[in-house]
């Protein structure tokens, strides 16, 4: 009876080891995919000095990749779910890496922005596969919470150590680094997955995959990052911008009810219609438009007002980083089991808004310590109790046959919410800056010391915006969240309903 206890035991440490190695696997894929949105971004000067193209092209090698990645999406969520999260998972790093690798070693602009779109695509595969592998990985509630915890930090801090990673390989070794350095986190990451995940069995028919819906939702994805990047460049009375982001309305809805009447649906509309997973992808949505291009003002004004060197806006962002990993921990280990999704999701976002109240205070004279520092940590605080709570609750409850398609819409609400509020902000900060040097650029008059307050006036007008997002979120969270869910409806294919946590 000793033995076989004793077997026991040591068969649960086992298993349970597995599980966490598997988390660092993923982990680190994750990782390596929300760095690569950022990364490149202080690398940028120098890629084009290198490769000698324009200013009006630099934005395509940040936008080749956003727009690969959340076109692509719910289509690679769904091929996990259809082909096996292990295989798409390896497959997913391997193509990464060459990408990478291909990107690094680019003799010419049109070859690097193929490499980042190829780069964005294989993002698509391993980002939802990711998080598909930790929700069928991690059933015990525990464990779960933990697990979720590090994942809602590594994504919701991976945008700004991109930005000390890119800072530290520009400066000490080259631009081409940037990219090169994915090889080293992807065969790492593939030894993991060799060794550590398990492969998902299946009972029953094999599904088909809905290549209707997949052209509809992948068009309609790509219209609109692509039309609120070209809204960014080309402003908002662009004919352009309009006729693609109409023409992706029209192709959203009509994947919507293809979706009512498909055999093999994409997106199993219970999916996204449950209360609360739909309450989750909106403030993952809102909540990425506030924060990524929050990191884009900051980083302009450290690095053009406070003349931070590269090196130095990527440590500014420290502080911050462990405060999201502090919040994320203390937020799903104690207090999302006991107050949920319905308290902890309001009070991230009025934490957000607060942080975003406290940057709007910034002028040419202020300082880091005193005057940045204390918004990055309420904003790190914020993102770490927002960030880990919605995913675990768009995840909880769905058939592990489509764990991946809902993973994916996680992904894809955070992206779709960064381009909506890069392209937004970035409008409102340039129609403030004009209005400001229009009022301001008078004969007689110091016209850098003009420009420079202009320019922190477009970035305090952003960060009013920004605090108005957070707390439309804060709304939005508190309305929609349920306190208590006896059960969720099962998505389709699921055997029977499964409970979902008591928020």
């Amino acid at each position: 009876m000793t033995s076989t206890s004793t077997a026991s035991a040591t068969a649960a440490s086992t298993a349970s080891a597995r599980r966490w190695l598997t988390l660092v696997t993923v982990g680190l894929a994750q990782l390596m995919v929300v760095l690569d949105a950022t990364v490149v971004n202080i690398a940028l000067p120098s890629a084009q000095a290198d490769l000698g193209f324009s200013d009006g092209d630099r934005q395509w090698v940040v936008t080749a990749y956003s727009l690969a990645f959340g076109s692509l999406l719910l289509l690679g969520g769904r091929l996990s779910d259809l082909i096996g999260r292990k295989r798409t998972f390896i497959i997913g790093l391997i193509g990464f890496a060459l990408a990478s690798a291909l990107g690094g070693a680019a003799p010419d602009f049109g070859i690097l922005v193929a490499a980042r779109a190829l780069q964005g695509a294989f993002g698509a595969l391993l980002a939802p596969t990711a998080l598909a592998v930790l929700t069928t990985t991690f059933t015990i509630p525990k464990e779960r919470a933990r697990a979720f915890g590090v994942f809602g930090a590594i994504a919701g801090a991976g945008g700004a150590l991109g930005l000390l990673l890119g800072g530290f390989l520009t400066e000490v070794l080259d631009w081409r680094w940037n990219l090169y350095i994915n090889i080293f986190f992807a065969a790492i990451a593939i030894v993991g997955a060799l060794l550590f995940i398990g492969r998902m069995t299946s009972s029953g028919p094999r599904p088909k995959l809905d290549v209707p819906g997949t052209i509809l939702v992948s068009g309609g994805l790509f219209g609109i990052v692509y039309g609120f990047a070209n809204a960014e460049t080309d402003g908002w009375d662009s004919p352009l911008a309009w006729g693609v982001l109409t023409l992706a309305g029209i192709l959203l809805v009509a994947f919507v009810l293809w979706q009512r009447r498909a055999a093999h649906p994409l997106l199993p509309l219970p999916i996204i219609l449950n209360r609360n997973r739909g309450a989750a992808y909106l403030s993952i949505l809102i909540a990425g438009s506030g924060m990524f291009a929050t990191f884009l003002f900051v980083t302009y004004y450290l690095q053009l007002t406070l003349r931070f060197s590269p090196i130095q806006t990527g440590l500014a962002y420290l502080p911050m980083i462990a405060m999201l990993v502090l919040a994320a921990q203390l937020s799903t280990n104690l207090l999302f089991p006991r107050l949920g999704a319905k308290l902890m999701v309001p009070i991230g976002m009025l934490l957000g808004a607060t942080a975003m109240v406290l940057l709007t205070r910034l002028d040419v004279g202020s300082t880091y310590a005193a005057d940045v520092l204390p918004a990055l940590m309420i904003l790190g605080t914020a993102v770490g109790t927002i960030m880990p709570a919605s995913m675990q609750t768009a995840t909880y409850g769905v058939d592990r046959h489509f764990a991946g398609v809902a993973s994916a819409m996680v992904n894809t609400s955070q992206q779709v919410g960064g381009a909506i509020g890069t392209a937004l902000l970035n409008t409102i900060a340039a129609t403030a800056t004009t209005a400001y040097l229009t009022a301001h650029l008078v004969s007689g008059a110091n016209p850098a010391a003009t420009i420079a307050s202009g320019a922190v006036a477009g970035y305090s007008a952003a960060y009013w915006w920004a605090a108005g997002f957070f707390a439309v979120g804060a709304i939005v969270a508190a309305l929609l969240f349920r306190r208590r869910v006896p059960h969720v409806e099962p998505a389709p294919g699921a055997d029977a309903p499964e409970p979902v946590a008591a928020h």
